[in-house]
């Protein structure tokens, strides 16, 4: 809505003066006439781009998921300045130096690394929040409220169609705002709860041992990497967040399949060796514990011991790996690893088939097995990195699992 009162105070400049109205004083009516009909030109336009139009009966996943277009929403902000989509991501090809001199010179600015008048508000917001709430979740979101497409939304509305009573709280600067609450709109006006709350970064960190970690990047004694900064950033603060809270964490590119609130203090293998079952890699995308677990205190010393921003994987499902594999039946941890059938029921070198209409008995036979086999699963790991940009076609697996696993299944922003 401020967008649209700047939008029309800026316009109303230009076409309209004070001395123009006070000639005009004798003839009002044709003066307030026309405005009003510029104010309603306006606002159409505003409200158009706002507020998304419900589907069809006969609407496809396609069209709801938005990845039929030659070029998304995604792919658009991709060409414009990586900076301005990611503000943590260094220079391009910058040495070592340049990393940690650009992260000193840009961390004083970037609120999100600091404590401000809202942020502070954190704490508070989420204990009322979860007051009334009997199993909670976390995203996280450091990224603009304009990247959080269809595919995060699916997330989300998959969610609350397996999980219709939890209590969601998406943790992000962006979508703590007038458009954050536009993009959560359809959801909450079907009574789900869900809340983008502003993080402050320096109090979940406080008294962890990613405390002087985090100091340490602020004042570029320690270099960034190369890899944007929100991403490890978001590995860290699953990790403090449920340390301090509890619940389930849930990276935005998973559909739900099922209701969670039989899992406790679980985490799930991402690949397990097919004879023995014992996994190979544990992966954090999808996790859920109790408050003060001693393993997310373990997870968050590891982070910051082996903290490599060049790295990728390092400080994410490797890591994990690395913890349990340390921990293993340490007393007092009572962690469960699922099978990779629980969260990761189709490997990333598999998952693009998913989104391709069968194109012989071959294919069509592994697609309906891997349906039926779906049914022992509480959500399915889309990939993101593998699979953000991929077309789902009609028919395919894709098509079908989207469109029976989504409440509001409508176009939240255009492609």
């Amino acid at each position: 809505m401020n967008a649209l009162i700047m939008k029309v105070k800026k316009i109303s400049k230009k076409m309209f003066n004070y001395r123009q109205l006070r000639r005009a004083a004798n003839s009002q009516l044709p003066s307030i006439l026309m405005f009003a009909v510029i104010f309603f030109i306006i606002c159409s336009d505003t409200l158009v781009s706002i507020f998304p139009m419900y589907p069809s009966s006969s609407q496809t996943s396609e069209e709801i998921f938005g990845l039929s277009q030659v070029t998304s929403r995604k792919q658009q902000i991709d060409e414009v300045d990586r900076e301005a989509v990611d503000p943590l991501i260094p220079p391009f090809n910058a040495t070592k130096g340049e990393r940690i001199a650009w992260f000193r010179r840009k961390s004083s600015e970037l609120e999100i690394l600091n404590s401000t008048e809202l942020s502070q508000k954190f704490h508070g917001r989420v204990l009322e929040f979860f007051n009334k709430c009997t199993f909670q979740f976390f995203m996280t979101w450091l990224l603009p409220a304009e990247t959080f497409g269809k595919r995060e939304f699916l997330a989300m509305d998959s969610l609350f169609k397996a999980n219709p009573h939890a209590c969601l709280i998406i943790v992000s600067r962006s979508l703590d705002s007038i458009e954050g609450y536009q993009i959560l709109k359809p959801v909450l006006d079907r009574g789900f709860q869900v809340l983008a709350v502003t993080p402050d970064i320096p109090f979940l960190l406080k008294n962890t041992p990613a405390k002087a970690w985090f100091d340490e990047i602020k004042s570029g004694r320690r270099d960034p990497g190369s890899i944007s900064l929100s991403v490890n950033l978001s590995k860290l603060l699953r990790f403090a967040i449920l340390l301090k809270y509890g619940g389930s964490y849930l990276d935005p590119d998973f559909i739900v399949l099922k209701d969670f609130m039989n899992l406790r203090n679980a985490i799930g293998a991402e690949s397990a060796d097919q004879v023995t079952n014992q996994w190979r890699r544990i992966n954090d995308a999808v996790m859920m514990f109790d408050i003060n677990h001693p393993i997310l205190e373990d997870f968050i010393k590891e982070f910051v011991k082996s903290f490599n921003g060049n790295k990728w994987g390092q400080n994410q499902p490797y890591l994990i790996s690395r913890v349990v594999e340390r921990v293993g039946i340490k007393p007092g941890y009572n962690v469960t690893i699922l099978q990779p059938q629980a969260f990761y029921p189709v490997d990333w070198m598999k998952i693009d088939r998913l989104f391709r209409k069968p194109a012989n008995r071959a294919e069509k036979k592994w697609t309906e097995e891997t349906l039926h086999s779906l049914t022992e699963s509480y959500a399915l790991h889309l990939w993101n990195k593998k699979t953000r940009n991929l077309t789902i076609q009609a028919g395919s697996a894709m098509d079908k699992l989207i469109l029976e696993n989504c409440v509001v299944c409508k176009k939240i922003k255009p492609s």
